[in-house]
């Protein structure tokens, strides 16, 4: 069995399998938590549930305007980061052909020249949020192994697959075997790592955040607080 090989089949179907499964227990530990039902009466005027959940999920989505002075650029710098890495994700045609290899899935790609200037933007949007988190002394006494593990297992597909990616996209879905094997199956390999630790560390946040502020809303809207 070569490397390729073994990233295609026995470390995918692991990924996958440790995905799925660690997301959903990760999830399940969450909800059978035990929940006190809160007994007092909801203010005179106070959104419903549903409302409450959907403003503070929406409502973090931007810092409040006293502090926007001091985390403007944070702010800016995580939304490049994330709707970057969604674009190179989902828009790179090799990426989506992946997909529907697995799933039977598939939708129009962007052109090369968009996913080249999305990684590239990509990558400097994570070094810039690790050279702050190394600089500034509030979160460098924050961080933990899992932030520095979370930044290099995201950090490394982008990486790999930039040095995989050595001509157009057409030329590699023309073929029926890749020619440089070595780099595919590195990079096959770090976005498989990633996979397995999505649901054991910090990354697990693109599940849960919406879950964490719901609840929040709905708490805080039972009170009248205006979030």
């Amino acid at each position: 069995m070569t490397l390729l090989e073994f990233a295609r089949g026995p470390a995918l179907a692991f990924a996958i399998a440790v995905f799925l499964l660690g997301s959903a227990w990760r999830l399940w530990t969450i909800f059978r938590l035990p929940r006190l039902a809160d007994r007092s009466p909801a203010r005179e005027g106070a959104a419903s549930p549903a409302a409450g959940a959907l403003h503070a999920i929406v409502r973090a989505m931007w810092p409040r305007r006293s502090f926007a002075r001091w985390t403007h650029f944070l702010t800016l710098n995580g939304y490049v980061f994330h709707v970057g890495l969604a674009v190179v994700f989902f828009g790179y045609a090799p990426h989506i052909a992946f997909v529907r290899r697995l799933t039977g899935l598939s939708w129009p790609a962007f052109p090369d020249p968009v996913m080249y200037v999305a990684a590239g933007v990509t990558i400097v949007s994570l070094l810039f949020a690790l050279l702050w988190r190394l600089t500034d002394p509030v979160r460098k006494t924050l961080s933990t192994a899992d932030d520095t593990i979370s930044w290099t297992v995201t950090f490394l597909p982008l990486l790999t697959g930039m040095a995989a990616t050595s001509e157009p996209s057409a030329a590699i879905l023309a073929r029926d075997h890749a020619i440089y094997t070595t780099a595919l199956s590195i990079h096959l390999l770090s976005a498989e790592l990633l996979l397995v630790w999505f649901p054991f560390g910090k990354l697990m946040h693109a599940v849960l955040f919406a879950f964490s502020r719901g609840a929040s809303g709905i708490r805080l809207s039972h009170r009248g607080v205006n979030v």
